[in-house]
């Protein structure tokens, strides 16, 4: 487990990292002496406030806050108002700190965002999900500080791993069980902790929200863009942490960490995408801008990666450490991405054209096959940094290398262990893609039971279900013509796994 201590940063004005220039931890009397004291708000007012300041999850998708809480009101309304909270504290990347530095810096801030919440609400509880150790503690002394009034707090210590994160998986774990999503899209506005509708959103979110409800919206609006108000938390370079009004420039933010934008700067974190220098220099730091560029600040990772590193054998490590972060319950993830990964190996090592072909065919393998967006993340990891260096994979694949050596400047675990698993053979014959067809009935396929018997193969013709280079169904969601519904039926009744089922 990294025991990283992010280096803290901030362009003025602070909020989220107020008093931290004094002090390495605010305590509760150094927290209410910095912010002062919470107001409460009812639900109707929390979702106006969310509202007006824009507020966005922070951890990766960017959803808007005020949609999850209208969404928990309307589903605890049909359970006599029962709801909980949860905070996602459970950074499992390598190349993200920012949570980290609140929960270890500032933790009042993010339970008085979570308590204001809860207390919203009705909510009969308030759960921090965290993987390190000094995190606990961090938080558990500062739940210690507060004492025992209010919503009942509590931190959780779930697995450190990459898919932990998810948020079927926070749940999971805070629930004693193990911490990967869960087969199926579950909303946790509908059934989260204990059953409950639940309010589930990252550290940062709720963190923000104890500004913004102790400045009021006008205020809150008074830095950043005007279509996206408020200050961001960054994790630049893995090390360093910023705060930073939306719509300062992407190169600013590298020249504070004294840093440089290098061959190309990876935005976003191991799910993110590589910016080229000219984007780089007009890139600004807010959704819009990303957005021009293929790209989104996703958890706020931003990575640089230098003239003297090889980018082809960085993307070799992260790709080995993603394919190993599987949680080994889909077939096409746990098969299919420690493939990828060799693949990718065998390109460093001169492998020829064949080698790059062999890296896109895998990519394609694993696209929309998962109970979650991991092996997703990790073919579009792959895809961008085939698109940002072209010629080095080139260079390596017919043998001369690029010249540079690997240092190793994308961040990993310190117990990281690079997998030496075989690739798959490759199926050389193409599949012909599905006929484009009207409303229909759909075989959906539950990535967290499949176990790839491919019986369901022998059962429907190739336009319906195909089974990819890994022997497993190549697609996740498939049209069943009305006259082949009896072989459909018949398919999910001999699936061994019971992965299989039929919906309109």
């Amino acid at each position: 487990m990294i025991k990283t201590k992010p280096r803290l940063a901030c362009v003025d004005p602070p909020r989220l990292l107020a008093g931290l220039d004094e002090v390495y931890r605010l305590d509760r009397v150094g927290h209410l002496t910095v912010h002062g004291t919470m107001p409460a708000l009812r639900a109707d007012e929390l979702v106006a406030l969310a509202e007006n300041i824009d507020l966005r999850g922070r951890g990766g998708a960017g959803f808007p806050f005020a949609k999850k809480v209208q969404a928990v009101v309307e589903s605890a309304g049909r359970r006599e108002g029962r709801c909980a909270v949860v905070v996602n504290g459970s950074e499992g990347e390598p190349s993200c700190l920012k949570d980290t530095a609140l929960l270890l810096h500032t933790p009042h801030l993010v339970i008085d965002g979570a308590v204001l919440a809860a207390e919203a609400l009705g909510a009969e509880e308030v759960a921090i999900a965290v993987h390190r150790q000094d995190v606990q503690e961090s938080v558990a002394a500062a739940i210690a500080e507060r004492g025992p009034s209010g919503v009942p707090v509590s931190v959780n210590v779930t697995d450190d791993r990459f898919v932990a994160g998810e948020g079927g998986a926070v749940i999971n774990g805070i629930s004693g069980a193990p911490a990967i999503p869960n087969g199926r899209k579950i909303r946790t506005s509908d059934s989260g902790l204990s059953g409950l509708p639940t309010l589930l959103s990252n550290t940062e979110t709720f963190a923000q929200l104890a500004v913004a409800a102790r400045m009021g919206a006008l205020p809150y609006r008074s830095v950043g863009l005007p279509t996206e108000p408020g200050t961001t938390l960054l994790t630049v370079g893995g090390k360093y942490v910023m705060e930073t009004p939306t719509g300062v420039p992407l190169t600013y933010v590298l020249e504070l960490c004294g840093l440089t934008a290098g061959q190309a700067v990876l935005v976003g974190g191991y799910h993110g995408k590589w910016l080229d220098p000219k984007s780089i220099n007009a890139a600004t730091i807010s959704r819009e801008s990303m957005k021009k560029y293929g790209a989104r600040l996703g958890a706020g990772a931003v990575l640089p990666i230098p003239e003297n590193t090889c980018p082809l054998g960085e993307t070799a490590r992260i790709a080995r450490w993603l394919a190993a972060e599987t949680a080994g319950q889909c077939g096409p993830c746990f098969i299919g991405l420690p493939a990828l990964a060799d693949a990718i190996g065998q390109v460093e090592r001169g492998g020829g054209q064949s080698a790059i072909d062999n890296v896109r065919a895998y990519v394609n393998s694993v696209k929309k096959r998962g109970a979650c967006s991991h092996p997703d993340g990790t073919a579009g990891f792959v895809t961008t940094a085939l698109d940002a260096f072209p010629e080095e994979f080139e260079a390596h694949a017919l043998g001369a290398g690029c010249g540079r050596p690997t240092m190793g400047v994308l961040p990993l675990p310190e117990d990281a262990q690079p997998l030496a698993l075989p690739p798959a053979p490759l199926n050389p014959a193409a599949r012909d893609e599905r006929r484009q067809r009207g409303p229909m009935e759909k075989l959906l396929v539950d990535w967290s039971l499949c176990q790839g018997h491919g019986l369901c193969a022998d059962i429907l013709p190739p336009e319906v279900l195909t089974l990819g280079i890994d022997g497993y169904p190549a697609s996740a969601n498939m049209e069943v013509p009305r006259q082949l519904r009896a072989q459909a039926v018949r398919a999910v009744r001999r699936c061994p796994a019971l992965a299989l089922r039929i919906e309109e």
